[in-house]
């Protein structure tokens, strides 16, 4: 509980201050950041199931950017990074629900259209949400909100205010940071042209063996990616360290496993005569056989996901209702107040503002939900019904989303957990109401995912703007204007997205073989994955229950060793998403996400005995680093989508010979520039 017999530290710009916040150049750069930390989030997102926040980043970027211009200050750089990371949390409620849609081929491609409607629409009611928890969540139960404080430190770098005219020493640790950042982009987008661009250096290193003639089937392979130490390096040991145990446990474990039990019907499903023998299997065949048991134990993590996703939910009850009590706190205090004598510092958009965009949202929901369910006899009814459930359970899991960033950061924020049971209860409530016969079986899930797409980015986006207010709440912004640039972050981002999408879709295939690329590897999109498995399955596709069970399994366990952890004490502990995710992914993304984590790790153990500016300085540092190789690779990867799709067949990298060799020594050496630049950050 937060002490408050103890005053909150002042901001940095004092209330009485005013200074330049709504400018013309804050918003096109903060709109222009937002369209590409969307595109940077998407890729990341879709390859490995998890994002990371991106106000550090962006606010990095934002101060290089700002101090071109003669001049520029704190609460400016604020702004920008505000709408900034806006992009990258509105990129992961789309990606996580939207591609279901043609995974189930409910649409042929990204539809642009109803795409932009769900990503405005969500994202604006996350914002309109959250407007009344402010001041209860920052102000009144003080909650951390890690990465607010950290975007905070690093903006304050910066000094408060800057003049080109005037040079001020103060100005060197965001030139520092500004360069570094860039520094990273470029080797993280230099290593992803040479490897999918030029076909120069190996991707990826994967192999199979029969052992024991065949008993034991072992697979396994490496991704190799700058971005994916980045990943790691940014959510930490802990994370790493589960989704990495989450791979171990669906390839190194489940396909031997699953093959000497199930070898028949594996051989079967894979078109190859069950009755031949394993000697004269060739090795491509073995191959075949390794991922036909792989694919089968990745509903292992589908099983997972779900009882992750109510656990989620039910664990997350006693903050729900303390965060609605606290938006109701703050709406009686700011019905007593009136408005009069707020300073400039705690002036939020006003609380009818809420109710109102709540209400014109009534129109555009409906609408949207019209246009899923297609020629559905009593679609009135049903989309009436959706537009209810989008407005309730929008409330709770904003109000849910803005409580957990304040409690474990946006970074490890659950929102897929909570989609995940609004998949669940939203079809089973359907299937009641519209049936599964006939039309109902096909466009029931199609409005499910509609609704996900929906409360993800409306969960997502509320606990980005609750990260981002608290770093105005240390740094001295006024929070309406906060609000209003996420909405322009928002906004920017819903328009490339489809884009983005449609992209990334034709030049490598999101959760299935690309259309146009069939033969590179798919981006896996687990969410996405599991979100169409669940609402097609409870309409009546069926869902193939053995491995599904087994994750149960496996997260009734996992949650009780959270509980035991929790009960010591202990700072590592047990999520059931991230072992869940790590099983529905290839091995290969886990092994360098392990490896961030565990040099995160390493550097924080060396950075221990150092004095607290130092830590801080070095913390910033790694964050900024790690952010840069995640952003240029990611970057890197759209545009070399875009090559493949329209323009022309890039090589195949195991045409070069020394491909692989090349690959695994220019990983080493990122691993040892992402120490060597943290580590030297505060000499």
């Amino acid at each position: 509980m937060p002490n408050h017999s103890v005053p909150l530290p002042p901001p940095v710009v004092a209330p009485e201050i005013s200074l330049a916040e709504f400018t013309v150049k804050g918003l096109i750069l903060g709109a222009i950041l937002s369209m590409l930390l969307a595109a940077a989030n998407a890729y990341i997102g879709l390859l490995v199931g998890l994002t990371v926040s991106a106000s550090i980043p962006a606010a990095a970027a934002s101060m290089g950017v700002l101090r071109l211009f003669r001049r520029s200050n704190i609460l400016e750089n604020n702004m920008v990074q505000t709408a900034a990371s806006a992009g990258e949390s509105l990129v992961a409620g789309i990606i996580f629900t939207i591609p279901a849609l043609v995974m189930m081929k409910a649409w042929s491609g990204y539809n642009y259209g109803p795409m932009i409607a769900i990503a405005i629409v969500g994202g604006i009611l996350g914002v309109a949400f959250t407007i009344p928890l402010r001041r209860a969540l920052i102000v009144e139960a003080r909650l951390k909100f890690p990465e607010g404080v950290a975007t905070a430190e690093v903006l304050k770098t910066g000094g408060v205010q800057t003049d080109r005219s005037k040079p001020k020493s103060h100005a060197v640790d965001a030139q520092t940071g500004f360069r570094r950042l860039l520094q990273a982009a470029g080797i993280g987008g230099l290593f992803k042209a040479l490897e999918a661009g030029f076909g120069y250096l190996a991707g990826n290193i994967a192999t199979t063996k029969a052992w024991l003639v065949g008993k034991y089937l072992f697979t396994g392979n490496i991704n190799l990616s700058p971005a994916l130490i980045g990943v790691g390096y940014i959510v930490g040991l802990n994370i790493a360290v589960l989704v990495f145990l989450g791979g171990v446990i669906g390839t190194v474990i489940g396909v031997p496993v699953n093959w000497y039990f199930n070898h028949e019907n594996i051989m079967t499903v894979a078109g190859i005569d069950a009755a031949k023998s394993w000697s004269d299997i060739s090795m491509e065949e073995w191959t075949a056989l390794a991922g036909q048991s792989w694919q089968d134990c990745r509903r292992i993590g589908v099983g997972a996901m779900i009882i992750g996703g109510v656990w989620a939910l039910i664990s997350l009850a006693k903050p729900l209702i303390d965060g609605i009590k606290a938006s109701l706190r703050a709406y009686q205090a700011s019905r007593t107040q009136g408005g009069q004598g707020v300073v400039r510092t705690e002036f939020d958009i006003p609380i009818n503002f809420v109710l109102i965009v709540a209400l014109v949202a009534v129109v555009p929901l409906y609408a949207i939900f019209s246009y899923a369910l297609g020629d559905y006899p009593n679609k009135v009814l049903v989309a009436s019904i959706m537009t209810g459930f989008m407005l309730v359970f929008g409330f709770i899991f904003s109000s849910v989303a803005g409580y957990m960033a304040g409690l474990v950061g946006s970074s490890n924020n659950p929102i897929s957990g909570v989609t995940i049971a609004t998949v669940i209860v939203s079809a089973l409530i359907l299937v009641q109401i519209m049936g599964k016969q006939g039309v109902a079986a096909v466009l029931g899930p199609i409005a499910v995912i509609y609704l996900a797409g929906l409360i993800c980015s409306a969960a997502a986006i509320a606990g980005d703007n609750m990260q981002d207010l608290k770093c105005g709440h240390v740094v001295g912004s006024t929070p309406w204007r906060q609000q209003v640039f996420q909405v322009v972050g928002v906004i920017a981002a819903a328009l490339v997205i489809p884009f983005v999408l449609q992209v990334l879709d034709a030049g490598y295939g999101i959760g299935r073989p690309s259309p146009i690329n069939p033969n590179v590897q798919p981006l896996a999109a687990p969410q996405a994955g599991l979100m169409k498995a669940l609402a097609t399955g409870i309409f009546g596709a069926g869902i193939k229950w053995q491995f599904i069970y087994m994750g149960f399994a496996l997260a009734v366990g996992l949650i009780i060793l959270d509980k035991i952890q929790e009960r010591r004490g202990s700072t590592f502990r047990f999520p059931v998403l991230a072992v869940a995710v790590g099983v529905y992914l290839p091995l290969g993304l886990s092994v360098p996400i392990f490896v961030g984590g565990v040099l995160a790790h390493w550097v924080k153990k060396r950075s221990a005995t150092q004095p607290t500016d130092v830590q801080q300085k070095r913390e910033n540092m790694g964050l900024l680093v790690a952010s840069g190789l995640i952003t240029g690779e990611a970057l890197m990867g759209v545009l070399v989508a875009m090559i493949a799709a329209f323009v022309m067949t890039l090589p195949v990298t195991q045409s070069f010979k020394y491909a692989t060799l090349l690959g695994s020594i220019a990983m080493i050496l990122v691993v040892i520039y992402l120490y060597r630049r943290t580590m030297a950050a505060a000499r």
